[in-house]
């Protein structure tokens, strides 16, 4: 089908076309029907099949928005995205994947328009929402403001329900054109604001896998096993060689251990990986686990692992003192930060230290003469390390690499699940070391598989939409800055970011430049990473958490012990797709769910300090009113309705709020003073006030 000179061919004629017989008919039919199913192939109302790109149709995934419209993000790598309005979504729902047909775009730089002509497969076949209890019907509203449906459900016998309760409905009837979905109540989990019931709504709804089957635990307690003598034998042995790992305090599932050497030319960077592929075998229910997970979840104190504790923080986790099996990337790197030799090995490796990112930085800055006496057979490495970092750093800064350093916080919650603190989160030299050495090691695997001709997964960060630099040029002109969207580079932005520095709308430009770019991606070919400037990119350093590193990892193992076929290869090749597509919604998944989690949290903690006044800063504005940012990193929303004292107009160019008769502006990096009014914890929502 994909031949020039193909045109579109009925069942029949393909059946002729290809001599399939009798015997080959129903395997053939039912690959037709899975290719159709897929939205690989389409059948036409003449019962025609082709392929959707001949058809003017486009398969990926859609997104929805609260206000009704969507936007879809293309399976095929370097399609503009498309934008549907709500009356063309055709019953399609929040991350489901469809095949739309585009329209001509109304100019340059805006989004082509769209229309959804069929759903392949539904995201969710459930939803978490509040129940509502009507005159004449029932229906659950979900609590994601981007499931746009109410979804109407019956009374039940079985399970009882009132009016405002938090529930779990399955779909029974998906939506319309002119339709809403229909579902059954399968769960009730209390009452919307009961305490305590945060993290079971947020798991529920993101439908996120908390337990794990019987038989992947029975798997796993199988695998779990010290390293045998002769697979010691077979591997390279750094056992000899002095290596640490770097962790925060509280993490259990340490993959990634580095070593440092100073050389005639430079420096000897090892970066060892946990060998998870050699416990985690390709198709056994453990893999099958791992790919439906896709990563390992952070609920602040709850982690839900894409591997079984018995893997993930036993004999997979790069614990100190004992050995374990890893792949090894040593690299030579001279003094202006390039790599000029490396190897790839199946290792074994014996951690000296399990360091703490808090530990290494007193060490680094001298603050802490007991943590210097504890470890000082390490500090000369710990100085070396610095020293490579701040070179790669620089290398990677001079290629125009992006680099956004944005506030971040950790909530802190007793035993209960309670926050009693929120911590503003800076990233240290530890931290960052930690950085630079994966991000290095990531991008010579990337490259090694490449140049080898490897099926390999790739971490994809595309260049951002037309529109979306339009967007930020509208902006950049009331400031007196351009960038010219055809010629977008990295080194572009950064040059831009690097003349707002300490600028007063510095904060406003690096946030605006922050939502032009793409979200990062997984897919089978090297289409670059356009926030690091980097060529050839891939996640190799984290396979106990990422399945994308487990995958890459095992086509790395392959390779290095001799054993990838021709077979085998094509085979990897099939799949990569599949991985790539997966992961990168489970990844979005994952990252909505935590952040939800943090935010409703940050607003629990919050509901103490009602009727107090804080001192904060404009991190936003918008046309109806702008969000503050206090000091703690909690953000709120000061309401226009609720600032008396003139009519205030939005300035969509600068993102400015002006009194029209005082002149009074809000905008962007202001402070001001507010007063804590509202909090609504199910919602995550903090309202504050002026004070005058």
């Amino acid at each position: 089908m994909r031949q020039a000179s193909y045109r579109p061919l009925s069942y029949n004629e393909l059946k002729e076309a290809l001599e399939v017989n009798e015997e080959e008919e129903l395997r053939f039919t039912k690959v037709l029907g899975r290719l159709e199913k897929e939205g690989e192939i389409v059948k036409t109302r003449k019962n025609k099949y082709g392929l959707p790109e001949m058809m003017n149709l486009t398969r990926g995934v859609i997104r929805l928005n609260q206000r009704g419209y969507g936007i879809l993000a293309p399976d095929e790598a370097g399609q503009a995205e498309i934008f549907i309005y709500g009356r063309n979504l055709n019953g399609a729902m929040h991350n489901d994947r469809v095949l739309v047909r585009a329209q001509e775009r109304a100019h340059d730089e805006q989004r082509p328009e769209g229309e959804v002509v069929r759903v392949i497969t539904r995201a969710n076949n459930q939803l978490v929402g509040t129940f509502q209890r009507g005159k004449n019907m029932f229906q659950v509203i979900p609590d994601d403001a981007r499931q746009i449906y109410p979804i109407m459900v019956k009374p039940q016998k079985k399970i009882k329900v009132n009016h405002g309760d938090r529930v779990v409905v399955a779909i029974t009837s998906w939506p319309e054109k002119f339709v809403n979905p229909e579902g059954r109540i399968v769960e009730v989990l209390g009452k919307k604001g009961q305490p305590g019931l945060e993290l079971q709504v947020v798991i529920k709804k993101h439908a996120l896998r908390e337990h794990f089957p019987d038989g992947v635990i029975e798997e796993a307690n199988a695998v779990a096993k010290e390293p045998a003598e002769e697979e010691i034998a077979r591997r390279k042995d750094f056992r000899g060689l002095r290596m640490v790992t770097i962790d925060g305090e509280d993490a259990k599932d340490l993959d990634d251990a580095v070593s440092i050497e100073r050389t005639e030319q430079g420096y000897r960077l090892g970066v060892h990986i946990a060998d998870v592929s050699h416990y985690v075998r390709e198709d056994s229910k453990l893999d099958k686990e791992a790919f439906a997970r896709g990563t390992s979840v952070y609920l602040i104190d709850k982690v839900l692992p894409m591997l079984p504790p018995e893997l993930s923080n036993g004999i997979c986790s790069l614990n100190p003192q004992v050995d374990r099996l890893a792949v090894s990337c040593m690299m030579d790197i001279d003094l202006q930060g390039k790599v000029t030799s490396y190897d790839l090995y199946k290792s074994v490796i014996h951690i000296d230290e399990r360091m703490t990112y808090t530990a290494v930085n007193k060490i680094l800055d001298g603050s802490d003469a007991e943590v210097m006496k504890r470890y000082r057979d390490l500090i000369e490495d710990f100085k070396l390390m610095k020293e490579l970092a701040d070179i790669l750093r620089d290398e990677r800064n001079n290629r125009g690499a992006l680099d956004f350093d944005f506030p971040e916080a950790k909530v802190i919650v007793n035993d209960d699940g309670f926050p009693v603190d929120i911590v503003r989160f800076e990233r240290g030299p530890a931290e960052m070391l930690i950085e630079d050495f994966m991000i290095k090691a990531n991008e010579v695997v990337s490259e090694h598989l490449y140049w080898q001709e490897m099926p390999c997964l790739y971490r994809v960060h595309e260049k951002p939409e037309d529109d979306a630099i339009g967007k930020l040029n509208m902006v950049l002109g009331v400031f007196g800055h351009k960038i010219n969207a055809k010629k977008i580079e990295p080194h572009v932005l950064q040059k831009l970011l690097q003349e707002v520095k300490g600028s007063p709308e510095e904060q406003l430009i690096s946030l605006l430049v922050l939502r032009s770019m793409k979200h990062a991606r997984y897919l089978p070919q090297p289409l670059g990473h356009f926030g690091l400037a980097s060529k050839y990119y891939s996640h190799f350093t984290s396979p106990i958490r990422r399945y994308p590193d487990l995958a890459v990892h095992r086509v790395l193992s392959l390779l290095l012990e001799g054993n990838m076929t021709a077979r085998k290869r094509a085979a990897l090749e099939k799949k990569m797709g599949m991985y790539a597509e997966n992961s990168s919604v489970q990844e979005v998944k994952a990252e909505e769910a935590e952040r939800e989690l943090v935010d409703i949290k940050k607003a629990q903690y919050m509901e103490q300090f009602i009727g107090d006044v804080f001192t904060a800063r404009i991190s936003s504005v918008l046309s109806f009113g702008f969000f503050v940012e206090l000091d703690n990193t909690v953000e709120g929303l000061v309401h226009i309705s609720s600032i008396y004292d003139d009519y205030y107009v939005f300035n969509e160019r600068n993102y400015t709020l002006t009194g029209n008769h005082s002149g009074r502006k809000f905008s962007m990096g202001d402070e001001v003073q507010v007063q804590l009014v509202k909090v609504n914890v199910p919602d995550a929502r903090i309202d504050f006030e002026l004070v005058r």
